[in-house]
């Protein structure tokens, strides 16, 4: 099949936003933005730009970062078993798969360490390191679409933030929302398709938003 499919990472293919969110919850309490749901509001957005944009002292962007990075070394990566079988079921069709996150490589390292097999699902990744705008920006997806030699027109992307909802929609691609971070009403048709999780969606679901 001359078709793709983009994946963000955090929140669609792997059990960790309740994590970060209490990661960020930390941060905020202790470096105070006064910006109600500040982890959901930043989600799908690389640290450079959050640290850019709300916490513009040198000083506390390194402290942050340090927090991060104790937070990610003890961090339990864990995949969503039913991503992983839809996954599969695309790569047996012929379906070229990528990772398309705002993470940086270390943090793909430490995944791919505890879940070996986890990288060879995927064509191609795209990290938050290798893109000049994040989303919502669209480069990212577009980014996606070109690793794996897809035309944007012919992919589809999972996203579960509106930033990521937003960067997939304004990439060209056919754009499906998953309702596991934020609740359902909340991102519903903001995408071309909005579903609660991966639990009983096949090919023919994704090939049918297409046409929503």
């Amino acid at each position: 099949m001359t078709t793709g499919a983009l994946f963000d990472l955090d929140g669609v293919v792997i059990d960790s936003e309740s994590a970060y969110t209490e990661c960020w919850k930390e941060i905020e309490e202790r470096f105070p933005t006064g910006i109600d749901n500040f982890a959901i509001k930043i989600k799908g957005s690389t640290l450079p730009k959050i640290l850019d944009t709300y916490f513009p002292d040198r000083q506390v962007q390194e402290e942050i970062k340090k927090m991060i990075v104790d937070y990610e070394r003890n961090m339990r990566y864990v995949p969503f078993p039913e991503a992983i079988r839809f996954i599969e079921e695309l790569n047996a069709r012929g379906v070229k798969c990528a990772i398309v996150t705002s993470s940086s490589q270390k943090k793909m390292d430490n995944l791919y360490e505890q879940n070996p097999g986890f990288r060879k699902l995927f064509a191609a990744v795209v990290t938050g390191d290798m893109v000049t705008h994040s989303k919502p920006d669209p480069e990212p997806y577009k980014k996606g679409a070109e690793a794996i030699g897809i035309d944007i027109k012919d992919c589809f992307v999972f996203e579960d933030s509106l930033s990521g909802i937003q960067s997939g929609m304004a990439s060209g691609a056919t754009t499906i929302a998953l309702a596991t971070t934020l609740p359902f009403d909340e991102i519903n048709r903001k995408a071309h398709k909005t579903i609660n999780g991966f639990t009983g969606f096949h090919i023919s679901d994704m090939l049918a938003a297409k046409n929503a």
